[in-house]
């Protein structure tokens, strides 16, 4: 397990069956974390991060959200009001095994896709949302504000 204090904020990130390429992953994920979170100017906050495989994460789908199917990215807010942010944020669970997968599948890389699902379950966490088009405009727009290009939501039709 891996702890970050930086600008206040904590960041732990931990791996739990994700296989190869856990270690850079990891890593990748503290710097990117941190960088988030100063661009959305959240101070004083704990954010932790799970990467697993596609099997562990399907199990986690299922558990919590009776969806059986590995997925990307899932996030857990540990607030009512996320909007309204203040200590822990909440846990985001990413499947490096689907990263790599979507690398090759968008002519990516495995760094960019973990940046994008970190991103993505980020504002979740922070009660942004996708439901309807409007809202999902505004998380894309988030999405591009983090990631310097288009996020998630750019490639769906949920636009």
């Amino acid at each position: 397990m891996k702890h970050e204090n930086v600008d206040s904020n904590e960041i732990v990130v931990a791996a739990r069956r994700a296989g190869r390429g856990t270690v850079a992953a990891k890593e990748l994920l503290t710097v990117r974390a941190r960088e988030f979170l100063i661009a959305l100017k959240l101070k004083g906050g704990e954010l932790s991060i799970l990467v697993v495989d596609d099997r562990e994460i399907r199990s986690i789908n299922k558990k919590w959200r009776q969806i059986d199917r590995p997925t990307d990215v899932l996030s857990f807010p540990l607030s009512e009001s996320p909007r309204n942010f203040s200590g822990a944020l909440g846990d985001i669970v990413i499947s490096l095994e689907t990263a790599k997968r979507a690398a090759t599948e968008f002519s990516s890389t495995v760094e960019f896709e973990l940046s994008l699902y970190l991103a993505h379950g980020l504002l979740h966490l922070l009660g942004f949302d996708h439901q309807r088009p409007v809202d999902a405009r505004k998380m894309a727009k988030m999405e591009r504000k983090l990631l310097g290009e288009g996020g998630m939501l750019s490639r769906s039709d949920e636009l």
